[in-house]
């Protein structure tokens, strides 16, 4: 049986409503949870870049990508692993203020991780960390076992592909010249 890992999957569309259910609904169909998903504008003017990481096998996400690339208003989809990308995450965790006040290892925990205090207040501190998911989960999982953490939100993941170029702009140039040609 093959192995499930991490993929990211990168999906380029125009900016047309209800393109995001037709790319969630791939995955429904097939059984496939989605671990995150991050949706925004890319450097390609008028051009939507979602950015969506399952554990799946190999062979399942060259389905995802082929399904995903049948819709209509999708330009092109394309799967990596963690080794092909550059990735970063955001999180941002609320901490009792009295516990970092009271506990100089809560702020040690905090500068270990390179982390940073955005803002105090008497009631809490709010903690910024930007880094891979295990940075992340490190850090929340150090404060969260002293019994300081109030809230913790992570965002999805962005990434870039390590390649010299935007490959999807390569697919348009490429496009537009048989359109020409």
């Amino acid at each position: 049986m093959e192995e499930q890992k991490l993929y990211t999957i990168l999906v380029y569309s125009e900016n047309i409503a209800g393109v995001l259910n037709q790319i969630t609904a791939v995955f429904t169909r097939r059984q496939v949870n989605i671990e995150s998903l991050n949706v925004c504008a890319s450097s390609t003017p008028g051009v939507h870049k979602y950015t969506i990481t399952c554990y799946c096998t190999e062979e399942m996400v060259k389905m995802l990508k082929k399904q995903i690339e049948k819709r209509i208003d999708v330009l092109q989809a394309r799967y990596y692993t963690d080794e092909d990308i550059f990735m970063l995450e955001s999180s941002l965790l609320k901490i009792s203020a009295p516990a970092v006040m009271e506990n100089s290892e809560v702020c040690r925990i905090v500068r270990h991780h390179g982390a940073r205090i955005v803002e105090v207040n008497p009631t809490y501190a709010a903690v910024e960390k930007t880094g891979t998911t295990e940075d992340i989960l490190s850090l929340y999982e150090a404060l969260n076992h002293l019994g300081v953490v109030r809230q913790f939100a992570r965002s999805g993941r962005i990434c870039i592909t390590r390649g010299t170029r935007e490959q999807l702009d390569d697919y348009l140039a490429e496009r537009e010249k048989e359109k020409n040609g």
